[in-house]
């Protein structure tokens, strides 16, 4: 009886160890699978290209990094052309940092440096391998920020690239700008404030600003950017020379026919194949063309006399030319083509605020027209409703500011292949 006992003490203790162990075991367990990560199951790469497309330019910058396949992904030709289609327009313009604060790049300011910022002027100079002796010494206190307005649902939202430049502004195009080179009087520089490449352009002819317009376009044949330059001689006649991005020297083309421009303070809308100009400041009938193909330039009527507040902007790729009635609305005109197509009405707009409202730009995605007031005040048309917008402040409203899409567009593609494989 007494071995009976003792072996039944013996089996429950052990039983108990027993369950004690597993006991043990199964919260080791537990707690290694909390300490793993979630592994997610494989994705195809049509599923990451259509997530990645979607991201904004700066996310990309840093998730190109994590793996080969997605740095030749986002670098292919493809993809970026994919990413610009789905680019909404913003103002880019320039300010000055006082005590932390930003404001209007037309004021004396004093700057504030910020921790890693980009300097134009500074990497320049690096890319150009010249000895540390050689470079001229920066100058904050004559720096501008570079910065961008988003206008969504009647709000805007001033954001920053961290990037500073000496020069001026001239130009837009698909993400690139032109900007003057303080460095080299006459000079030029092209960036991409997102991915923050640029190039040098060499010397052209040097005229004065209120002389002379600029317009940066892709040609739809080659598939060059290629930077136009218009300048006005002492006898009134317009000169005209071209520079294809990546080369090191201009050409000179027939400009247009003597007395077709009055001045040349409109800055160039791009659209349809060519590059388009008005004229004159006020009573226009027709604008001066310019084919980005073939670089020639025509005169094309306008269905109507252009004054002092129309204006022409690019519409879903086409020409747009929006002008304002007596009858208290503003019509909108659309051009096709350059070879023998009419002007075609469009819509109209009942205004039930100002009648002197210029068109800036119709957004790239939502199809919203911008107009701004002659008080400042920017409005908003989505063919339905006008809405002012909500403009934040820092933004200069009677400063420079041009129509611009953040993009990772480069005048150099890395990559041209997308069939990256896993």
């Amino acid at each position: 009886m007494m071995s009976k006992l003792m072996a039944d003490k013996s089996s429950r203790l052990a039983r108990l160890v027993e369950e004690r162990a597993l006991s043990k075991m199964e919260e080791k367990k537990k707690q290694q699978e909390n300490l793993v990560p979630y592994i997610p199951p494989y994705l195809p790469k049509e599923c990451i290209y259509s997530i990645l497309v979607q991201l904004p330019p700066e996310a990309l910058q840093r998730l190109r990094f994590v793996c080969k396949p997605w740095y030749k992904m986002v670098n292919s030709s493809i993809f970026i052309d994919d990413h610009l289609r789905r680019a909404e327009t913003v103002f880019i313009f320039l300010t000055r940092a006082v005590k932390g604060n930003l404001c209007p790049y037309s004021m004396p300011t004093i700057p504030q440096e910020k921790s890693n910022t980009f300097s134009v002027e500074e990497n320049l100079f690096q890319s150009q391998s010249l000895p540390l002796f050689q470079r001229p010494q920066r100058q904050p206190m004559l720096e501008f920020y570079i910065q961008f307005m988003e206008i969504k649902n009647g709000k805007s939202k001033i954001r920053e690239f961290n990037v500073t430049c000496l020069g001026k502004i001239r130009a837009t195009c698909n993400g690139l700008i032109l900007l003057d080179n303080k460095m080299n009087k006459g000079g030029l520089i092209v960036l991409n404030p997102v991915t923050k490449k640029l190039i040098a352009l060499p010397l052209g002819t040097i005229y004065p600003p209120h002389s002379e317009s600029f317009g940066l376009v892709l040609c739809n044949y080659t598939s060059e950017y290629k930077l136009i330059h218009l300048f006005e001689d002492e006898m009134r006649y317009i000169g005209c020379e071209i520079l294809i991005l990546g080369t090191r020297s201009w050409r000179m083309v027939d400009g247009p026919p003597f007395g077709l421009f009055s001045w040349l303070g409109c800055n160039p809308i791009s659209a349809i194949g060519a590059l388009h100009w008005i004229p004159d400041i006020d009573r226009s009938d027709y604008l001066v063309s310019m084919s980005t193909d073939d670089e020639k330039f025509h005169k094309t009527p306008l269905p109507k006399s252009c004054r002092s507040y129309d204006g022409i902007v690019e519409m879903g790729g086409l020409l747009s030319f929006m002008t304002h009635e007596e009858t208290g609305q503003i019509d909108i005109w659309i051009l096709r083509g350059l070879n023998g197509e009419d002007w075609i009405k469009q819509h109209s707009i009942t205004v039930g605020c100002s009648m002197e409202m210029i068109p800036l730009y119709c957004s790239r995605v939502k199809g919203e027209v911008i107009f701004k007031d002659k008080d400042g005040s920017m409005y908003a048309y989505d063919f339905e409703h006008m809405k002012k917008v909500d403009i934040e402040k820092g933004f200069p409203i009677n400063g420079c500011y041009l129509p611009h899409v953040n993009s990772l567009v480069s005048w150099q593609i890395e990559d041209k292949d997308l069939d990256v494989g896993y």
